[in-house]
């Protein structure tokens, strides 16, 4: 993707620089510190355990393993509690209150550049290295910017969109200008044996990325079944909890109706299922809180775009404040984004103005 950004070479951001590197066991993170290393930073590595004791055990094992190889210090944290606070329960209330969350975009800014930022501090760091695809730019316009990945497959920016302006731009992302597939040929190359080869499922803490069970297995009262109606009011079936569901869900409504039926709210205080056919799907904009500017929004262009999901790409759309939250209307038809997750917005030529949580 050609964009015009000045991308400074690694060598630019991180000779000669102290580098607390989060290294997780697995590919990315693991040639990010190779590359480092390479490039003349003094490293060290930081790694957080929070997903369970034999996890943390093959994770730590293979880092001391990489690290003495290195000649990198090794520096690991129990997150468990912190991760459980910051992450995990979050994500917990937030289907509680018939939302559909992102605990990758929340883990982010609170674990990897909050407690890890942290940590990397009392380090005597300059910066924060991770293994995300994403790069940092010089932008005409707006001066140190985070920007896409040049692998649009793999780039990453969507989930760095709510870490504060100060902590993303005191990092280095040795990744950016790099595919998957580099990766494993970089790695390979140098005869570099990975902790934890498999990748991390889509949500790490829920096995099977079976959140309802997550939800049934971590004992909350969870909101029982009740009516799922049309727009205009008409019954027609029942749901199972609304916890159960969200926007744009066509599969699994156990509801039979002459058309094929997505939902498309959820009404909590009624308690009911709101559903409707393909075409009542579309939305004319959405409304976003919790707002995390990495560009003043005073500096935004009238246009910006945006991306509601990951799998996604970017609409153009008219941003306004309101109050404490932000208002898009968007410019062409998009799908109506689900309550919970992240709304990261972009310039045209791919620089992260900022990013926030869908509230309606």
């Amino acid at each position: 993707m050609d964009t015009g950004f000045k991308y400074p070479e690694l060598k630019e951001l991180a000779a000669g620089r102290k580098v607390a590197m989060a290294v997780s066991g697995g590919a990315d993170s693991l040639l990010s510190m190779v590359l480092l290393k390479e490039s003349g930073a003094n490293i060290v590595a930081v790694h957080g355990c929070f997903l369970g004791k034999e996890k943390a055990e093959v994770a730590v094992t293979g880092l001391e393993k990489r690290c003495a190889e290195l000649d990198v210090p090794l520096h690991v944290f129990d997150l468990t509690a912190e991760f459980d606070r910051l992450v995990v329960e979050p994500f917990v209330q937030e289907y509680l209150k018939g939302n559909t969350p992102n605990p990758c975009a929340l883990c982010n800014p609170e674990i990897k550049f909050g407690v890890l930022y942290k940590a990397a501090q009392d380090l005597d760091c300059d910066l924060l290295g991770t293994g995300h695809y994403v790069r940092i730019a010089e932008d005409a316009n707006y001066g140190k910017v985070l920007a896409r990945g040049a692998d649009m497959g793999k780039d990453q920016s969507y989930f760095l969109s709510l870490v504060p302006r100060e902590s993303v731009l005191n990092a280095v992302f040795p990744l950016g200008a790099h595919s998957k597939d580099q990766t494993y040929a970089e790695l390979d190359k140098r005869g570099v044996e990975i902790p934890l080869p498999s990748e991390s499922q889509e949500i790490c803490f829920v096995p099977d990325d079976d959140y309802r069970q997550f939800l049934i297995d971590r004992k909350v009262k969870l909101p029982g079944p009740g009516v799922a109606v049309l727009s205009d009011g008409t019954k027609v079936g029942k749901h199972e909890g609304l916890w159960r569901y969200t926007q744009g869900q066509r599969r699994g409504l156990g509801i039979s109706w002459k058309a094929p039926l997505y939902v498309l709210d959820k009404d909590m205080k009624r308690n009911q299922l709101i559903v409707g056919p393909r075409e009542e799907l579309d939305a004319e904009g959405c409304v976003a809180d919790n707002f995390n500017f990495l560009v003043d929004f005073e500096r935004w262009p009238e246009t910006v775009f945006i991306q509601t999901r990951y799998r996604q790409r970017s609409k153009p759309a008219r941003a306004a404040q309101v109050g404490s939250s932000i208002k898009f209307d968007f410019i062409e038809p998009h799908s109506r984004p689900t309550p919970g997750q992240i709304v990261a917005v972009y310039t045209e030529e791919g620089a992260v103005l900022g990013g926030g949580i869908i509230r309606e």
